[in-house]
């Protein structure tokens, strides 16, 4: 403790003396910086993103016999906010769609130079390109932003679903730039019960009908309202390697079967 003299008549006091932990102090001191290591071996804004992932709107994926769902939960903040303005769901080329957790405006940029890449391949080879480069394309531009001073790491994961000559695919990517092939997975709030979910119901010779209703009831297990088809998005594609997200009156029927 550190004791203070007395001085004009006050009696001396003791107070304690607070110490942080060394470690926690340690790791602090690198909070903020991006391209230097913690002394615990992390670099913590890569924590931080993945704590933004973490608190994002629910998204998951399910790779089928005969194709891949992605789906995801899409509530507005405001009864004001024009619905079919907001899209969660994209395409990135013919075959090949994402969705996301985490920071919109960062997920914009990313479909936009996912979609670049796509068309540069075109044009190059005048064919689709492959799923599995263009997940690398991604992964890579995200892995850009965790060694470059002044920037920051993407504050989302993504969810990659494609079908090409190798069959349907499923990516997941994260904000360090990791990437890694998934039979199913999910991101973004409750996902860890998302993925206890799936991993009961899952089974690898399941058809793309089924595959989609397994999204929806693992969406309804972490859903705290009614689940309709305006606050879930749902994108698919199947042995035609056509990606596309369903219409609200098609989701409407998958919830009619499921229910």
């Amino acid at each position: 403790s550190v004791r203070l003299k007395s001085c004009s008549g006050f009696a001396s006091r003791s107070f304690p003396r607070f110490r942080l932990p060394a470690i926690a102090m340690g790791d602090a001191e690198y909070s903020f910086s991006l391209t230097t290591f913690a002394p615990s071996g992390k670099l913590l804004q890569i924590e931080y993103a993945l704590n933004r992932v973490a608190e994002g709107r629910p998204a998951l994926g399910i790779k089928a016999k005969n194709g891949v769902v992605l789906a995801t939960e899409k509530r507005v903040t405001s009864p004001l906010v024009d619905e079919t303005s907001m899209r969660k769901i994209e395409n990135l080329s013919e075959n090949t769609g994402m969705v996301y957790a985490g920071m919109p405006p960062d997920y914009r940029v990313l479909v936009s130079r996912g979609r670049k890449q796509a068309q540069q391949y075109y044009g190059v080879y005048r064919e689709v390109i492959p799923v599995s480069q263009l997940v690398r394309d991604q992964a890579a531009t995200m892995q850009e932003f965790t060694q470059s001073g002044g920037v920051r790491p993407f504050g989302i994961s993504l969810m990659i679903a494609g079908y090409d000559e190798t069959g349907p695919q499923l990516f997941q990517v994260d904000p360090s730039g990791a990437y890694f092939g998934w039979k199913a997975s999910a991101i973004g709030k409750n996902h860890v019960n998302a993925k206890s979910f799936l991993e009961k119901r899952y089974n690898e010779d399941v058809e793309l009908e089924d595959a989609i209703h397994t999204a929806i009831l693992t969406l309804k297990e972490g859903f705290e309202e009614a689940i309709t088809a305006e606050n879930i998005e749902i994108g698919i594609v199947g042995p035609d390697k056509k990606f596309r997200v369903l219409t609200p009156a098609e989701v409407q029927d998958y919830l009619a079967e499921v229910e």
